[in-house]
């Protein structure tokens, strides 16, 4: 059984929804990110010494049990090749690229933005500069949403999970997005898919 490493809300929200998805045999571990401890109080630099979310332990079925595979990125790109068939990820072709090109965006560009503004003594004029930064990647992937359902082709698939989960973010920074229509109806899309859904309910998030 593969076991994610993970805190509600988080960017681990990412791996979860594709856990889910992919019908993979898992369990969800919670992480104080603050302590940097697990629910029976060891610490989790023990499982991640990096100390973020999410982490993933292997199993038997990999080959590698006892293994722990780090960054959202890859771990999201591991848990779709574990299931081929689930269109999470193509297998092959320029259509894997595309899709891996998205997760790499959102990575570097939308979840690296939103990192200094969970800090409560980033200065006024930086978090000003920072939220000027993110509105252009927002404008991007509004633009790129236009009358498409999803990211990459006409099904969900990892890059998708990713970029809910960083949607997911801009409540508590009161960024609204109403200012990108597509963005704001592609967060309620994906909210109402039923593995999304379920991953929401248990994480006790609304969409």
């Amino acid at each position: 059984m593969l076991t994610l490493y993970s805190a509600p809300g988080a960017c681990s929200l990412a791996p979860h929804i594709v856990l889910e998805a992919a019908g993979l045999n898992y369990r969800v571990v919670h992480v104080d990110l603050r302590a940097k401890t697990l629910d029976d109080g060891s610490d989790y630099f023990a499982i991640n010494p990096k100390g973020a979310v999410p982490a993933l332990g292997l199993d038997a079925a990999a080959g590698a049990e006892g293994e722990v595979l780090t960054e959202n990125a890859v771990v999201l790109q591991y848990l779709a090749d574990r299931v081929p068939g689930s269109g999470l990820l193509p297998a092959t072709g320029l259509d894997r690229y595309r899709t891996l090109e998205w997760v790499n965006f959102i990575a570097t560009e939308l979840h690296k933005g939103f990192g200094p503004l969970f800090n409560p003594q980033l200065p006024d004029d930086s978090r000003a500069l920072q939220l000027e930064l993110i509105v252009r990647k927002l404008d991007f992937a509004n633009t790129a949403l236009d009358g498409r359902d999803f990211l990459c082709g006409p099904d969900f698939r990892i890059c998708d999970a990713y970029l809910f989960t960083i949607l997911r973010w801009t409540d508590g920074f009161k960024i609204d997005l109403a200012r990108w229509p597509a963005l704001a109806a592609y967060r309620q899309r994906i909210a109402s898919l039923h593995p999304v859904a379920e991953v929401l309910q248990s994480e006790g998030l609304g969409g």
